[in-house]
């Protein structure tokens, strides 16, 4: 299957990407703008229309990362921010009748896992877990080589876990610099690079909170690995000594000597991970007693 051609949707607040993945590369690539006036039909309307430009004979299904809460097995989506209209869209039933072929649909940090899983570093890895580090903190989850997605897409929410005076994600996600400082984390980064012994001392005090995320993550799921996706990952190279010095408290010493922890190299994360989710469920139904192919 490694030649089969895939086609993954990223469905975000603003905007939709639609893109054609073979051999674990973009190929085609098409993109809409969602806007929050916009009916359920007329978005599903275009976004059947983007399909219907990049689909051929080669294509073997499709897989899609939304935010929100997802019923995959029905393939239902819930609430998308930003898109009032889509409270309760039946994605899958619209799409596999329009197209006829295999639908696959989870919410974007569950793409994003299942992509670094699949076509990134996360590939010798049976358990790893994807953090995405954005405006929010988001996380997917894969366990015995599959993406684990608990009732309606929702496991792995860590960012909501409370910690200190508020939850992980005022402390691990952008809100950190702008909440702390009102500016954003890009300046900071920008500032880190220059030397500035400020920005250097502010992330890594991020990196402390992110250590202690990662801590929560170890006492849930206990990963070999954590892959950092997101704007806020870009950061990784300052932060990483707050990290490290976090996770050195963690109880269990040898959990920690195993753990993986690097930021994602993957371009084009959205688009490949929702791609890497048809992959997945593919050949996990073809040979369900085998690593998937990579």
């Amino acid at each position: 299957m490694h030649n089969t051609k895939y086609i993954g949707i990223d469905i975000g607040g603003t905007k939709v990407q639609v893109g054609v993945v073979q051999n674990g590369v973009v190929v085609q690539q098409r993109r809409f703008e969602t806007f929050a006036t916009a009916s359920k039909e007329q978005i599903l309307a275009e976004l059947a229309t983007h399909i219907d430009v990049v689909l051929d004979a080669e294509v073997a299904g499709i897989g899609i990362g939304t935010p929100g809460l997802v019923d995959e097995e029905n393939g239902i989506v819930y609430s998308v921010q930003n898109i009032p209209s889509w409270q309760q869209v039946h994605l899958k039933q619209y799409l596999t009748h329009r197209f006829n072929m295999p639908v696959y649909l989870t919410n974007d940090a569950n793409a994003f896992a299942v992509g670094e899983k699949m076509y990134g570093q996360g590939r010798p890895f049976a358990n790893l877990v994807g953090l995405a580090l954005g405006t929010g903190v988001g996380a997917g989850l894969i366990i015995n080589h599959d993406v684990y997605s608990g009732a309606l897409s929702s496991a792995g929410e860590f960012g909501c876990v409370p910690y200190r005076d508020k939850t992980v994600e005022e402390y691990c996600s952008g809100k950190f610099f702008t909440q702390q400082t009102g500016r954003p984390g890009s300046e900071w980064h920008a500032l880190a690079q220059q030397g500035n012994p400020e920005a250097l001392a502010l992330l890594t005090e991020y990196g402390r909170h992110l250590g202690n995320a990662l801590k929560i993550i170890l006492f849930a799921v206990a990963p070999q690995a954590i892959f950092l996706g997101g704007s806020v990952s870009k950061c990784f190279k300052y932060f990483q000594g707050g990290l490290h010095e976090s996770l050195g408290e963690f109880p269990f010493p040898k959990v920690v000597e195993q753990l993986v922890v690097a930021p994602s190299a993957i371009e084009n994360a959205a688009i490949l991970g929702a791609a890497a989710l048809c992959q997945l469920k593919q050949e996990l139904r073809t040979n369900p007693h085998n690593v998937p192919s990579l």
